[in-house]
């Protein structure tokens, strides 16, 4: 799978050379030439990101603060100077790392290749492996199987969630809606059999198997 990688600059000599070089190395690319075009383009969900810190508009730091809220892969600010307390001020608002302008494209290269390394065995340790297919990322409150992710709403998550966490465990339709919803939503656990049945279409879909199991008259349990 193709790493996607955000570059934000203003200087659009910058962006172009960038664009080509990550391109040429097999990644697919996203520009922005302004602060507020590059909180925007973030929602694309990149892999990391290339930050200019001395925009014109909304300038790198702001940026960096605003999209942390929705992003969590690497920042690496680009900047022509850096003082320490610039430094500080960098990583407590989410940056992972500084490039100093002019800089070798070759070792930003290896930077990023670095970043993405790391990235991605955090991101491994935090997943919970049930076979060699499926993978449910509990911090992302994500599932993946065959290592396509699976789009699943909060509640089919949430009790796919409680379910897999206590493997072979016989959950209720009405403690599943306790644990998963909770007593002052609107509705009954009747809906549970809804979101059942949606969550099984989409694992029919991806072709998987069914790890939701029915215990007539009782409820539900999870299975390996």
């Amino acid at each position: 799978m193709r790493n996607k990688i955000l570059i934000v600059d203003d200087e659009t000599d910058i962006v172009s050379m960038l664009k080509d070089y990550f391109e040429l190395n097999g990644y697919d690319t996203i520009t922005a030439v302004n602060g507020l075009e590059a909180i925007q383009k973030a929602e694309k969900q990149p892999d990391i990101i290339l930050l200019d810190i001395n925009m014109p508009d909304i300038d790198g730091m702001e940026v960096c603060m605003r999209i942390r809220d929705f992003v969590s892969c690497p920042i690496l600010f680009l900047t022509a100077r850096i003082e320490t307390s610039d430094k500080i001020k960098g990583f407590s608002v989410g940056a992972d790392d500084y490039i100093i302008k002019p800089f070798s494209i070759d070792e930003l290269g290896a930077r990023v290749a670095a970043h993405l390394r790391r990235d991605r065995r955090q991101r491994e340790s935090a997943k919970v492996h049930f076979d060699d297919k499926l993978a449910i990322d509990y911090t992302e409150r994500s599932l993946y199987y065959n290592g396509e992710q699976i789009t699943l709403s909060k509640k089919e998550f949430g009790i796919i969630e409680l379910l897999s966490q206590h493997i072979g465990q016989v959950f209720s339709k009405e403690r599943i809606y306790e644990l998963v919803w909770d007593y002052d939503s609107e509705g009954d656990s009747s809906v549970i059999a809804e979101h059942i049945r949606r969550i099984r279409s989409k694992f029919a879909k991806a072709k998987m198997k069914q790890y939701i199991e029915t215990v007539w008259g009782v409820g539900y349990k999870w299975i390996r």
